[in-house]
């Protein structure tokens, strides 16, 4: 039986991200336009790809080709009244919401998804592919493949790390210890 093989890419940055704001439906930063279909031959073979509903995603999808295909399963987290929102802001206006927000995965103060309904999502996803043999591609948000990763490593992870020879994983320190999955530079893109 052949394999499942999923490859997640997160969408290119946003203003939105650059200033440190909860994400509305907004366009990449980058020249997208110019940029289409160069990162096609990336993969080999002819992957499924997918991608989440929002411009950030549709426009990403168009550089690795032009057959997306939107899955509501890959759409960014709800985040409610404080979509476009910066977090600055929420750390002086509702310190104590923002706060139980990170604190709790149940907790949705903004009226929208709460991280475990996003994980609940995702992994539901997840489970539909299982099926799906082949390579499939999604094109999505940080909170999408943050759900997938906290599913599959969330059991004895040791021995489902697969590392391979000159891979680099770059972990950061700042209060806690934080796993960065670095992307291409947006200027290599185009951007």
């Amino acid at each position: 039986m052949q394999a499942t093989r999923l490859t997640l890419i997160c969408h290119a940055r946003t203003v939105a991200q650059k200033l440190a704001r909860f994400p509305a439906d907004e366009p990449l930063e980058m020249d997208w336009q110019s940029a289409r279909g160069a990162r096609s031959a990336q993969f080999k073979g002819e992957p499924r790809l997918l991608c989440g509903p929002e411009l950030r995603t549709r426009q990403t999808a168009e550089l690795f080709g032009s057959t997306a295909q939107i899955d509501a399963a890959l759409r960014d987290c709800d985040f409610g009244r404080w979509s476009g929102e910066r977090i600055n802001d929420l750390q002086t206006s509702e310190p104590q919401l923002l706060q139980a927000w990170l604190a709790d995965p149940l907790s949705a103060p903004h009226g929208g998804e709460s991280v475990t309904k996003v994980c609940e999502r995702v992994v539901a996803w997840l489970i539909t592919l299982q099926a799906t043999p082949g390579h499939v591609v999604a094109v999505t948000h940080p909170f999408v493949v943050r759900a997938a990763l906290t599913h599959v490593l969330q059991s004895s992870a040791f021995n489902l790390i697969d590392v391979e020879p000159l891979s680099a994983v770059e972990l950061r320190f700042h209060g806690c210890w934080r796993l960065r999955l670095s992307g291409a530079d947006p200027e290599e893109m185009g951007g």
